[in-house]
């Protein structure tokens, strides 16, 4: 039976960051149970026309946005609507993941989630720096992280990511020890570090745009990089993505399923799928995808982005692979595809090595060191 992740987007914010450039909105709480309304009847949808029963459900994930904004009752409607239409899909040992974020959640709200099944939360703090997370427009403070995650702690949630991101304005190297102290005072089971992508249009962009603020140079952002790679490492994180780092046992089953080119099905606004071979995802109009659902007019927001053919699959496979650290196996890629990925690939393997960005065993092909640090080189060579 083949594994599938669902995922929801909650597009709705307490307030935009600066950096931010997802599919999210502030101030848009007339149309939240509208929205909610929606999602379960796109739920009923893709269970009765596009989910088959081979499909065994390892991993739901509720991004954002920030779920944790909107009331906790949606929350459990939308697990109740997945749980009623997949029960025989389930598998027993599910990963349910919710993204929260400090000042937008309490108590009440952590039991609830607990209560409904979920067993993962992902805190996004971003910073251990007040003077930071006011750079960025964060709406709380370190302290106020803290509280959220011994509560989480408290109300037996034993399973809890943190997101920090890399390359602020005025970030330094010193932030980054401070990082990670907490992270190592504190044990959670997994850890994101992204680095800061600016993004045209964001209120970020902006502002560095105009000189009122200032990002990290590249060299000194690849420096955080490797020393945080090197602290998490130190107190017994395996790095096994290039953003993420786990304790033994608690890499994200959401995680994986991309990189391993499982299949996922996207629910809720601009939530994106892959399924049967094909790349999709719904709108991003928030209005348009409401009133599309509440005519039962489904597929008029849907967007194919991609439709692949053998030759496609092959080269996303191993690009989507190589993000892992431990990269692509040569027997899977085999199994899957029934040709040597060393011969189909030879000539971009042969660019890659001679540069030293890949490096090749028996068994697998991952990036080097210098890989990490130009993987964008790496991917345009399976694009």
């Amino acid at each position: 039976m083949k594994e599938l992740g669902i995922y929801v987007h909650i597009p709705f914010c307490k307030r935009k960051c600066d950096y931010c450039d997802f599919v999210s909105y502030a101030q848009k709480d007339d149309i939240i149970e509208k929205y909610i309304n929606s999602v379960i009847k796109e739920i009923d949808y893709v269970s009765n026309k596009i989910i088959k029963e081979q499909y065994n459900i390892n991993t739901i994930y509720i991004g954002g946005g920030t779920p944790s904004y909107i009331d906790s009752k949606y929350i459990k409607m939308i697990l109740s609507k997945i749980k009623q239409k997949f029960k025989n899909n389930i598998d027993e040992k599910i990963e349910i993941t919710i993204e929260i974020n400090p000042g937008t959640v309490n108590e009440e709200k952590l039991l609830e989630y607990k209560n409904t099944g979920i067993n993962r939360i992902s805190i996004g703090v971003q910073s251990t720096s007040d003077r930071l997370l006011k750079e960025i427009g964060r709406i709380h403070t370190f302290e106020e992280f803290l509280d959220i995650y011994n509560m989480a702690r408290k109300k037996g949630f034993s399973n809890i990511n943190i997101d920090m991101i890399l390359g602020l304005p005025g970030q330094t190297e010193k932030d980054i020890d401070e990082m990670s102290d907490v992270i190592s005072k504190l044990n959670p089971e997994h850890v994101s570090v992204y680095s800061l992508i600016l993004e045209e249009g964001t209120c970020l962009y902006q502002k560095v745009k105009k000189g009122i603020a200032k990002l990290p140079d590249e060299d000194i952002e690849r420096q955080m990089y490797w020393k945080t790679k090197k602290n998490l490492e130190n107190i017994g994180y395996k790095h096994y993505e290039i953003s993420n780092f786990a304790k033994p046992g608690f890499e994200s089953k959401h995680n994986l399923n991309c990189w391993k080119q499982k299949e996922y099905i996207g629910i809720g606004l601009s939530a994106h799928s892959y399924l049967d071979n094909s790349r999709f995802s719904n709108i991003s109009d928030l209005e348009k995808y409401i009133e599309n659902i509440q005519n039962d007019e489904y597929e008029k927001n849907k967007i194919i982005h991609e439709v692949q053919n053998e030759e496609i699959k092959q080269k996303e496979f191993v690009m989507l692979g190589l993000r892992m650290i431990d990269g692509v196996s040569i027997l899977e890629f085999s199994k899957k595809f029934g040709k040597e990925l060393v011969q189909v690939f030879n000539e971009e393997i042969n660019r890659l090595i001679e540069k030293n960005l890949i490096e090749i065993t028996e068994t697998r092909i991952k990036l080097t060191e210098k890989g990490l640090d130009f993987a964008n080189i790496v991917w345009q060579e399976f694009v």
